[in-house]
């Protein structure tokens, strides 16, 4: 059987991208769920935009307190320059849908706490301003493996959304999700052969309890060559990662996971490996 190695479709690439700031404006809200708010942003500058993977992440920056527009940054020699060092609240988001004819992205918001984006996101009107940074880079991996497993909380339900429509038709995939009650799922498109697992937090459970459980529960193809992503709370990926790693014989270098958010810190989002 081919390994990774001699099947050049299975090479996970790192593409970077020019650093750009964007001044976008609301075009419309849409509620997705009591939990999961899409808010679709358009203006011309985003005539150059590029998101080249499922889980890119862009820097998206809130107006201060009382004002129209976010104070953007500019690209400098070694990263970004704030006017006057006025830095604005800045949180990571997916990229879900880009239209480059239409100028529109969509991003979504997951109301999993409080905090500024949140409360954005619950009171956001069209006509309103919001800052975008990024992509700087993404990690493109290829939709040719033999199978896929998507792991991940209420935060991952953008990336994993998108991950299902770029699948190919065929495809063997299986998603495990922990969100917070059935209210909060969503449907899904796809042209894959899904397998979805959903489960909810109870308040009784340490949150991301549910989303190992089900991890351990869920079974790995024994054939073909496959891939592993994961994405949410910090603590919880780690546990999961850390499972299919040393208990389950997943290769390290067939994963991805990341922290989405961190519980008890703010604006965390990084790659969890060893």
């Amino acid at each position: 059987m081919p390994t990774q190695e001699n099947r050049l479709d299975l090479a996970v690439q790192r593409v970077r991208h020019p650093l750009k700031f964007r001044l976008l404006q609301v075009k419309k809200v849409q509620p997705l769920t009591p939990h999961l708010i899409r808010v679709t942003l358009t203006g011309e500058d985003l005539h150059d935009f590029v998101s080249a993977s499922f889980d890119d992440h862009i820097k998206v920056f809130f107006p201060e307190p009382g004002a129209d527009k976010p104070v953007l940054p500019q690209a400098g020699p070694d990263g970004p320059l704030f006017p006057e060092g006025r830095r604005p609240v800045a949180r990571d988001f997916t990229p879900r849908r880009f239209d480059r004819e239409a100028r529109e992205l969509d991003i979504e918001f997951a109301m999993h706490d409080a905090g500024p984006a949140a409360t954005w996101a619950a009171e956001a009107q069209a006509g309103q301003y919001l800052g975008i940074g990024g992509p700087r880079g993404s990690l493109v991996i290829p939709t040719a493996f033999d199978w896929h497993l998507l792991i991940g909380d209420d935060t991952a339900l953008p990336a994993i959304a998108r991950r299902l429509e770029e699948l190919p038709a065929g495809k063997r995939v299986a998603a495990v999700i922990e969100v917070a009650d059935p209210p909060a799922r969503i449907e899904f498109k796809t042209q894959a052969e899904l397998h979805l697992v959903w489960r909810y937090r109870s308040e009784g459970d340490t949150r991301g309890e549910a989303l190992l459980q089900a991890v351990r529960a869920t079974c790995l193809p024994r054939d073909g060559e496959g891939y592993v992503w994961a994405a949410g709370e910090s603590a919880t990926i780690r546990a999961v990662r850390y499972h299919l790693c040393t208990e389950r014989g997943v290769d390290k270098s067939r994963i991805r996971a990341a922290s989405y958010w961190k519980q008890g810190a703010v604006a965390v989002h990084e790659t969890l490996d060893d």
